[in-house]
């Protein structure tokens, strides 16, 4: 009699791509900036600013010798700028612009590998002003997470609106679109997360429903701004423009892209709340609810004593005092830090009082646990800006606007304001700032329109509705720091947004060709 054996065949474990995390996808950006800078043929645009000091125009050719005029529009006009000059006095236009017609190719200048990791240094050492208020934010969570506040409060709200959840995503999505459209309510709008996941995590929504209604719905109303001065009102002096040209159609279009964006939302929540295995996230979900949900019975809102009840409500005010400083005061994130930062202060004397009072040591250690949970946020905002510094410093910046200009300048009619618009779209990734994009690119590509007989109006329109479609994705603009806050990937964010840029560029280009066509 034999005896047979059998062998089990050794298990093969398969291999799971993984999409890369957001420094690792800004470290290879930047590589390939770096690189980029040896390949892209160097050149710059004379800059003019305007000194308030001397009451002087400087203008600042591409070997860096300064020039300066007179603060007058004979100067201007020699200069081919076509923008009043109450423009540049009254301070509207505070960023120095292109000179047309002044590119020159200049001496290749390309970085060397030391330039990846000091670059990321300069754009964190740039950017100080966002990651101090970032950290304070977290510092001022941490408090008011600490006392308990937070969560009894929640509790409360959640059990108010059951059955009613979908509300609270659309009053906040018609919140952001209006603070986008009307003052760019974007990098401001990192400190409405942590008051607001929560919430939505209590109410059986995911990570996707928390940036959509916030990031997206405040992008939406950005890529139709308004009145917004950092984006058309800026571009529209640039272009040499009452920004209040045109400001019809954005209007109307804000309104579509409302919709469409609570539409969308909705239709998410909806099949979210029917399987909850439909998440773009769900593999994520454990890890997000751990750092996000409350900690709280839910049946439990005891214990919200007054203590509590005036620290949620300093907590929740902090954030209608910063949109009216950035609305009415002008403020700043120096500004908005130090306000965030003395309301933190109350707060915490507030919690060394009454039942269940905190140490003076538990309430520091709770701010700098806050603090140093926004770390990796602050750092994102950093190397994002180390990609612009490279492509600058590399003087390949105003290659790439002078080979975009160049494109679009024998096109004419509807062909070239949705080139124009295609044009801004790539731009938006290569300087993700609006107001940067805007003094950079609207005094070359204005003067284009009056040669095809397009009002200047269009081209401020495909720069906002183009550069805007970019940045709902962008790498170098504020997406990777919101993903990073929420711990998101990009991979799952992507494939949530791409309907809406899809949207953005048909949309868009429909309205362009109408424009074309009615004033033409």
């Amino acid at each position: 009699m034999s005896t047979q054996t059998t062998e089990e065949a050794p298990t093969v474990r398969k291999r799971k791509l993984t999409f890369p995390s957001a420094f690792t996808i800004l470290f290879a950006l930047t590589i390939l900036a770096v690189a980029a800078t040896w390949f892209i043929p160097a050149g710059s645009y004379s800059k003019l600013a305007y000194d308030a000091d001397s009451d002087t125009l400087t203008v600042t050719d591409p070997h860096d010798e300064v020039t300066t005029l007179p603060a007058t529009q004979e100067s201007l006009d020699q200069l081919g700028v076509t923008i009043d000059i109450s423009q540049f006095t009254s301070g509207a236009l505070n960023r120095a612009v292109s000179v047309p017609g002044s590119y020159e190719s200049l001496e290749q200048k390309p970085a060397g590998i030391g330039d990846i990791t000091s670059s990321m240094v300069h754009g964190t050492i740039e950017a100080a002003d966002i990651i101090v208020f970032i950290l304070v934010l977290g510092g001022l969570i941490g408090v008011v997470r600490a006392t308990g506040a937070f969560e009894s409060g929640l509790i409360a709200l959640t059990k108010r609106t059951k059955g009613r959840e979908f509300l609270l995503v659309f009053f906040v999505s018609i919140l952001m679109v209006l603070g986008g459209t009307s003052c760019g309510l974007e990098e401001e709008a990192v400190a409405f997360y942590p008051i607001l996941v929560p919430i939505f995590l209590a109410m059986g929504y995911d990570s996707i429903i928390c940036v959509g209604a916030i990031f997206l719905a405040g992008s939406m109303g950005t890529t139709f701004s308004t009145i917004n001065p950092f984006s058309v009102v800026i571009a529209s002096n640039a272009a040499g423009i009452p920004f209040t040209q045109g400001i019809e159609w954005r209007a109307g279009g804000c309104v579509v892209g409302c919709a469409v964006v609570v539409a969308y939302l909705y239709w998410y929540a909806r099949r979210l709340k029917k399987d909850p295995a439909f998440s773009y996230t769900y593999e994520d979900r454990d890890a997000f609810n751990r750092r996000w949900k409350l900690s709280g019975d839910i049946n439990d809102a005891t214990g919200f004593t007054w203590q509590k009840k005036v620290i949620l409500l300093l907590f929740v005010s902090a954030f209608f005092i910063m949109v009216w400083g950035v609305m009415s005061q002008g403020w700043w994130f120096p500004t908005m830090a130090a306000s965030f930062l003395a309301i933190t202060i109350i707060c915490m004397l507030l919690a060394m009082t009454g039942r269940g009072r905190l140490r003076e040591k538990e309430l520091v250690d709770a701010f700098c646990d806050g603090a140093s949970s926004l770390v990796a946020v602050s750092l994102i905002i950093g190397l994002a800006r180390g990609i612009n510094l490279v492509m600058n410093e590399g003087r390949i910046s105003d290659t790439l606007l002078h080979s975009a200009s160049n494109l679009v300048e024998d096109m004419s009619g509807p062909l070239f304001i949705i080139m124009m618009m295609l044009v801004f779209f790539v731009l938006g990734f290569v300087v993700p700032s609006s107001s940067g994009l805007a003094v950079l690119s609207m005094p070359i590509f204005a003067p284009l329109a009056d040669t095809v007989d397009i009002d200047r109006f269009i081209v401020v329109c495909a720069y906002q509705w183009g550069q805007y479609a970019m940045l709902f994705l962008a790498p170098t603009g504020l997406v990777m720091a919101t993903l990073q806050m929420l711990d998101m990937k990009f991979s799952h964010w992507l494939r949530f947004v791409w309907p809406m840029v899809v949207f953005v560029l048909l949309f868009g280009g429909v309205l362009l060709v109408a424009q074309v066509f009615i004033y033409a």
